[in-house]
């Protein structure tokens, strides 16, 4: 059978909304009114039915899996199959046709006015979106299937019954239960949506069965999907419909699936930055607000505003629990967050919320970590997972060892920066590491991918389901596997200021691959900021192939400053290590390695048009971000 997804039935909905709002001449609303059915139009509620259904099944972008917290194990929601229904009330009838819908199911609905329910379900078909077979029959007639009966919304007996008429009037039927309201004193009916008490009620159950893949995990349920093309369809559909909400993406073509992408525009920064808070409110869908507001570290410039709306976070920590599992994060670890949070970055506040959602025991300090603590929370509390980014802990663990040779480590997790693998080594040999993991993120989309302790280098899984990421050209169109571009992410599960084809200003190549940690599917390399390409005397040389050059010299941080000095050119390379380095040994070996860094003198006379200076620090002496903590790692002076 055809999986269908609720995130059309939605989407549907959403269309017959709009329409009875915008036009009483609708041919829905005349639909209705011919048949005395206006008051049903509050059914029509697409963010009610999408919240209503989000909670009930765990989450609609993770439909039709539901991943277990505890376990890292998933639940499959299906349906149940051919789903009859009796017309006996309207609503009712109306009610359980959404919901069959939404669960994937084909409807018989048996009913004497057939010709109203062909009409119904000619309206929800209109749009085009794909939606479960549905048919009439005559009352009382045999079919194969399963009959669900939809009770009535029933207000307790003494309560006065509400202005939607027959959806809460009624005493019910005989021998059919009926969902019981009780409203609060001097209230007028339910302060829930209709869709919410019917995703809470035990009919709702009928319309799906649950199976429990023991040992599967989130990711291995998505890769051994069969349907998984057709998934992939439906995410974006939903996400360039949720779009369609915004200024800025209310243009956007109609697209039918994944092969449509690429008719999609490029979102760049600036277009981002112009239409977010608090400069504008193009990129802003007009919902009631909720969530959390986020900026970026402004390493490069202004800070950026990043919405999420609650939903949005919801997603984040539904997809993100799985991934920390994968970086070795289990039940009774017992976490030191030292993450950088503060003045509305996400690092630590993000992580926090998936944490708390964990079996495990988080001590979350942000930047305020300090030796001593790392100490005291390893020695009376058995930390033993470290969360953080190398150029903040790295220095403060190298001084903690050095105060106690005994330190012991047995996890680290990191992200913002790189880490070298020599500093990794270390981490093995002096602390007794067993597990070195990353991930890869951004604030404006969350997790991009991850680093299990198989993978080396820079290569790290992705998630496609959460954020797609894509391997650009100059010319915006996608490149073959294996070939280096600009990267482009689509947040699939993000629609308060959604990132539709967002250039995040890195490079990168991915790959399909079969990793020894028994995750199959693309893999993706990352090569740094596409800012990281130095470009002096005609020619280019990636920060990248600098920083490898340096690294058997133990280098854990580099930073990259073009400038003109008295009319030369000059490059000066800014080095931290935990060894004492020399700058001269350093400087020949980057010039014999890397032929553009040398040659100084290029004409006669001496005249000096380039210039290499290199510069060694100890460990924590480059200025960091105040917010982010990170270093820029690549400055040029000569622009502007």
């Amino acid at each position: 059978m055809t999986r269908h997804y609720p995130t059309d039935l939605l989407l549907a909905v959403g269309r017959v909304q709009r329409d009875l709002a915008s036009d009483t001449g609708s041919a829905v609303a005349r639909l209705l009114k011919e048949n005395d059915l206006l008051d049903l139009g509050c059914l029509f509620d697409m963010e009610a039915l999408a919240q209503a259904l989000d909670e009930s099944l765990g989450g609609l972008s993770q439909f039709p899996y539901r991943p277990l917290t505890d376990t890292g194990d998933v639940w499959e929601q299906t349906p149940v199959g051919h789903v009859l229904l009796d017309d006996t009330r309207a609503g009712n009838t109306l009610r359980g046709l959404l919901l069959a819908w939404a669960m994937g199911n084909p409807v018989t609905v048996r009913t004497s006015r057939p010709g109203l329910w062909r009409a119904v379900f000619d309206v929800l078909r209109e749009p085009g979106f794909p939606l479960p077979a549905a048919d009439t029959a005559e009352p009382g007639e045999p079919a194969e299937g399963v009959l669900v009966t939809v009770p009535d919304l029933v207000v307790l007996a003494g309560d006065s019954a509400t202005a939607s008429g027959e959806l809460f009037a009624g005493s019910g039927r005989p021998g059919v239960p009926s969902v019981r309201i009780r409203p609060r004193p001097g209230a007028d009916g339910p302060q829930a949506p209709v869709a919410d008490l019917d995703c809470r009620s035990p009919w709702f159950r009928e319309l799906f069965t649950s199976v429990y893949l023991a040992g599967t995990s989130l990711d291995a349920a998505r890769h051994g999907d069969p349907d998984r093309a057709a998934r992939m369809d439906a995410r974006i559909r939903y996400l360039v419909g949720m779009a369609r909400r915004t200024a800025h993406y209310a243009d956007l073509p109609r697209v039918d699936g994944m092969a449509d992408l690429a008719r999609l525009p490029v979102l760049e920064k600036e277009a981002l930055e112009a239409g977010s808070l608090p400069r504008a409110r193009a990129m802003s869908s007009g919902d009631v607000p909720s969530g959390e507001v986020l900026r970026s570290g402004a390493s490069g410039g202004e800070p950026r505003y990043i919405v999420y709306s609650r939903t949005d976070w919801e997603n984040m920590v539904r997809e993100a629990i799985p991934l920390l599992r994968a970086l070795g994060i289990h039940n009774g670890d017992r976490v030191l967050n030292a993450l950088v949070g503060g003045s509305l970055y996400g690092g630590l506040m993000t992580t926090s919320s998936e944490l708390t959602r964990m079996r495990v025991e988080a001590f979350s300090a942000g930047q305020q970590v300090t030796a001593d603590m790392m100490l005291m929370l390893t020695r009376d509390f058995s930390v033993n997972v470290l969360l953080g980014q190398p150029a903040v802990v790295l220095p403060l663990l190298r001084e903690a060892r050095r105060r106690d040779p005994g330190l012991r480590l047995e996890k680290v997790v990191y992200g913002g920066t790189p880490m070298t693998e020599s500093d990794k080594q270390w981490l093995r040999d002096e602390l007794g590491t067993r597990s070195i993991t990353s991930i890869l993120a951004a604030n404006d989309g969350a997790q991009i991918g991850y680093q299990c302790d198989r993978l080396g280098g820079t290569l790290h899984h992705v998630n496609d389901d959460y954020n797609l990421v894509e391997v650009v050209g100059e010319d915006d169109l996608p490149l073959p596997d294996g070939e280096t571009g600009h990267l482009l992410i689509t947040s699939m599960q993000k629609f308060e200021g959604p990132l539709i084809r967002y250039r995040i200003g890195d490079m990168g190549r991915v790959d399909v691959r079969d990793c020894p940690c028994g995750v199959s599917g693309r893999v993706l390399e990352y090569l740094g900021r596409s800012d990281g390409l130095l470009k002096f005397k005609s020619a280019t040389v990636l920060y990248g192939d600098i920083f490898a050059v340096l690294e058997p010299f133990r280098v854990s941080q580099l930073q990259a400053e073009l400038m003109t000095r008295e009319g030369t050119e000059t490059l000066v390379l800014r080095t931290e290590s935990r060894d004492d380095l020399d700058p001269e040994v350093l400087r020949a070996a980057l010039t014999e390695a890397i032929a553009p860094l040398g040659d100084t003198t290029l004409y006669g006379g001496g005249l000096r048009m380039f210039e290499l200076v290199v510069e060694c620090h100890p460990e924590g002496a480059l200025e960091r971000n105040a917010v982010s903590g990170k270093i820029r790692t690549v400055i040029d002076r000569r622009l502007g």
